[in-house]
Protein backbone atom coordinates (compact mmCIF):
# COMPACT_ATOMS: atom_id res chain seq x y z
CA UNK A 1 0.00 0.00 0.00
CA UNK A 2 1.22 3.62 -0.58
CA UNK A 3 1.01 4.76 2.71
CA UNK A 4 3.25 2.73 4.40
CA UNK A 5 6.20 2.92 2.02
CA UNK A 6 9.41 4.76 3.13
CA UNK A 7 9.65 8.16 2.13
CA UNK A 8 13.27 10.08 1.17
CA UNK A 9 14.43 12.97 3.21
CA UNK A 10 12.93 15.41 0.63
CA UNK A 11 8.96 16.93 2.15
CA UNK A 12 6.24 15.75 1.00
CA UNK A 13 3.90 17.92 -1.66
CA UNK A 14 1.89 19.48 0.87
CA UNK A 15 4.72 20.88 3.55
CA UNK A 16 6.63 22.08 0.09
CA UNK A 17 3.27 24.20 -0.31
CA UNK A 18 2.54 25.38 2.77
CA UNK A 19 6.27 26.02 3.34
CA UNK A 20 6.66 24.13 6.47
CA UNK A 21 9.34 21.20 7.73
CA UNK A 22 7.99 18.31 6.69
CA UNK A 23 8.55 16.20 10.05
CA UNK A 24 8.46 12.08 10.37
CA UNK A 25 4.91 12.11 11.53
CA UNK A 26 3.00 14.49 8.95
CA UNK A 27 -0.20 13.33 8.20
CA UNK A 28 0.04 14.34 4.53
CA UNK A 29 3.49 12.97 3.57
CA UNK A 30 1.99 9.24 2.80
CA UNK A 31 -0.13 10.05 0.92
CA UNK A 32 0.41 13.31 -0.75
CA UNK A 33 4.57 12.32 -2.31
CA UNK A 34 7.03 15.26 -3.36
CA UNK A 35 6.40 13.97 -7.42
CA UNK A 36 2.56 14.98 -7.58
CA UNK A 37 2.70 18.88 -6.11
CA UNK A 38 -0.44 19.14 -7.99
CA UNK A 39 -2.30 16.62 -6.52
CA UNK A 40 -1.97 18.23 -2.96
CA UNK A 41 -2.20 21.75 -4.87
CA UNK A 42 -5.57 20.78 -6.17
CA UNK A 43 -7.33 19.79 -2.94
CA UNK A 44 -5.76 22.47 -0.76
CA UNK A 45 -7.05 25.29 -3.02
CA UNK A 46 -10.85 23.24 -2.69
CA UNK A 47 -10.73 21.97 0.20
CA UNK A 48 -8.30 23.87 2.44
CA UNK A 49 -5.15 22.02 4.35
CA UNK A 50 -6.83 21.77 7.91
CA UNK A 51 -9.76 20.70 6.74
CA UNK A 52 -8.05 17.78 5.09
CA UNK A 53 -5.82 17.19 8.10
CA UNK A 54 -9.25 16.49 9.99
CA UNK A 55 -11.00 14.31 7.45
CA UNK A 56 -7.00 12.18 7.35
CA UNK A 57 -7.34 12.20 11.21
CA UNK A 58 -11.22 10.89 11.80
CA UNK A 59 -10.89 7.88 8.50
CA UNK A 60 -9.24 4.61 9.68
CA UNK A 61 -5.57 4.32 8.57
CA UNK A 62 -6.65 1.40 6.05
CA UNK A 63 -8.96 4.14 4.12
CA UNK A 64 -7.10 7.10 4.34
CA UNK A 65 -5.56 6.46 0.83
CA UNK A 66 -9.05 6.00 -1.05
CA UNK A 67 -10.06 8.70 0.92
CA UNK A 68 -7.06 10.78 -0.98
CA UNK A 69 -8.12 9.61 -3.66
CA UNK A 70 -11.39 11.01 -3.45
CA UNK A 71 -10.53 14.05 -2.53
CA UNK A 72 -8.21 14.58 -5.54
CA UNK A 73 -11.04 13.50 -7.45
CA UNK A 74 -13.41 15.76 -6.26
CA UNK A 75 -11.03 18.80 -5.89
CA UNK A 76 -10.04 17.80 -9.92
CA UNK A 77 -13.63 18.18 -11.16
CA UNK A 78 -14.57 20.97 -9.19
CA UNK A 79 -11.70 23.30 -10.23
CA UNK A 80 -13.25 21.91 -14.11
CA UNK A 81 -16.57 22.61 -13.00
CA UNK A 82 -17.07 24.46 -9.57
CA UNK A 83 -20.77 24.63 -10.21
CA UNK A 84 -21.66 20.99 -10.26
CA UNK A 85 -17.85 19.03 -9.56
CA UNK A 86 -17.98 15.19 -9.90
CA UNK A 87 -22.08 15.12 -9.81
CA UNK A 88 -22.20 16.72 -13.11
CA UNK A 89 -19.66 14.27 -14.96
CA UNK A 90 -21.96 11.75 -12.84
CA UNK A 91 -24.95 13.54 -14.86
CA UNK A 92 -22.77 13.25 -18.23
CA UNK A 93 -22.40 9.78 -18.42
CA UNK A 94 -26.13 8.79 -16.79
CA UNK A 95 -27.33 11.07 -19.96
CA UNK A 96 -24.83 9.35 -22.06
CA UNK A 97 -26.42 5.85 -20.91
CA UNK A 98 -30.11 6.78 -21.34
CA UNK A 99 -29.06 8.09 -25.35
CA UNK A 100 -27.48 4.31 -25.59
CA UNK A 101 -29.73 2.28 -24.27
CA UNK A 102 -32.44 4.22 -26.28
CA UNK A 103 -30.29 3.37 -29.79
CA UNK A 104 -30.71 0.12 -28.38
CA UNK A 105 -33.52 -0.43 -28.39
CA UNK A 106 -34.05 1.18 -31.61
CA UNK A 107 -31.75 -1.36 -32.65
CA UNK A 108 -33.18 -4.17 -31.63
CA UNK A 109 -36.48 -3.12 -32.68
CA UNK A 110 -35.11 -2.61 -36.21
CA UNK A 111 -33.64 -6.33 -36.31
CA UNK A 112 -36.79 -7.81 -34.88
CA UNK A 113 -38.82 -6.15 -37.98
CA UNK A 114 -36.09 -7.36 -40.36
CA UNK A 115 -36.25 -10.49 -38.71
CA UNK A 116 -39.64 -10.66 -38.86
CA UNK A 117 -39.58 -9.91 -42.52
CA UNK A 118 -37.16 -12.53 -43.49
CA UNK A 119 -38.69 -15.33 -41.95
CA UNK A 120 -42.14 -14.39 -42.21
CA UNK A 121 -42.77 -16.57 -44.77
CA UNK A 122 -40.90 -19.66 -43.26
CA UNK A 123 -42.37 -19.30 -39.65
CA UNK A 124 -45.74 -17.06 -40.14
CA UNK A 125 -47.28 -19.39 -36.81
CA UNK A 126 -44.48 -18.71 -34.12
CA UNK A 127 -44.98 -16.09 -31.57
CA UNK A 128 -41.57 -15.19 -31.60
CA UNK A 129 -38.65 -15.69 -34.15
CA UNK A 130 -35.69 -17.85 -33.79
CA UNK A 131 -32.48 -16.66 -35.59
CA UNK A 132 -29.33 -18.11 -35.25
CA UNK A 133 -30.06 -20.01 -31.91
CA UNK A 134 -31.28 -16.83 -29.98
CA UNK A 135 -35.00 -15.69 -29.43
CA UNK A 136 -35.60 -12.26 -31.11
CA UNK A 137 -38.89 -10.63 -30.07
CA UNK A 138 -41.56 -10.17 -32.43
CA UNK A 139 -41.46 -6.62 -33.82
CA UNK A 140 -43.08 -3.46 -32.49
CA UNK A 141 -45.91 -2.08 -34.32
CA UNK A 142 -45.13 1.13 -34.28
CA UNK A 143 -41.39 1.69 -33.91
CA UNK A 144 -40.08 3.72 -36.69
CA UNK A 145 -38.48 1.38 -39.64
CA UNK A 146 -35.01 1.15 -39.97
CA UNK A 147 -34.51 -0.27 -43.56
CA UNK A 148 -34.13 3.32 -45.08
CA UNK A 149 -30.49 3.99 -45.50
CA UNK A 150 -30.72 7.99 -43.83
CA UNK A 151 -32.53 6.71 -40.81
CA UNK A 152 -30.38 8.01 -37.29
CA UNK A 153 -30.26 6.43 -34.28
CA UNK A 154 -30.97 9.41 -32.62
CA UNK A 155 -34.76 10.15 -32.87
CA UNK A 156 -36.51 11.67 -29.80
CA UNK A 157 -36.72 9.11 -26.97
CA UNK A 158 -40.61 9.51 -26.43
CA UNK A 159 -41.04 7.23 -29.90
CA UNK A 160 -39.97 4.53 -27.20
CA UNK A 161 -41.72 5.38 -23.98
CA UNK A 162 -44.55 3.08 -24.80
CA UNK A 163 -42.47 0.08 -24.72
CA UNK A 164 -41.57 0.73 -21.24
CA UNK A 165 -38.93 3.13 -19.08
CA UNK A 166 -35.39 3.13 -19.93
CA UNK A 167 -34.07 4.13 -17.05
CA UNK A 168 -34.13 7.81 -17.84
CA UNK A 169 -31.62 9.46 -15.02
CA UNK A 170 -33.03 12.58 -16.11
CA UNK A 171 -35.05 13.30 -12.99
CA UNK A 172 -31.34 13.56 -10.85
CA UNK A 173 -31.34 16.83 -8.73
CA UNK A 174 -28.15 17.88 -10.74
CA UNK A 175 -29.16 17.62 -14.36
CA UNK A 176 -26.84 20.11 -16.54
Amino acid sequence: MKGHEPRSSSSCAACKLLKRRCTPKCIFAPYFCSDEPSKFANVHKVFGASNVSKILTEVPEEQREDTVNSLAYEAEARLRDPVYGCIGAITLLQRKMVELQHDLAIARACLARYAASSSSSASSCSSSLVWDDHVIMPPYPDVPACNDPNYSFSQNSSDLTQYGPVNDFSHSPYVL
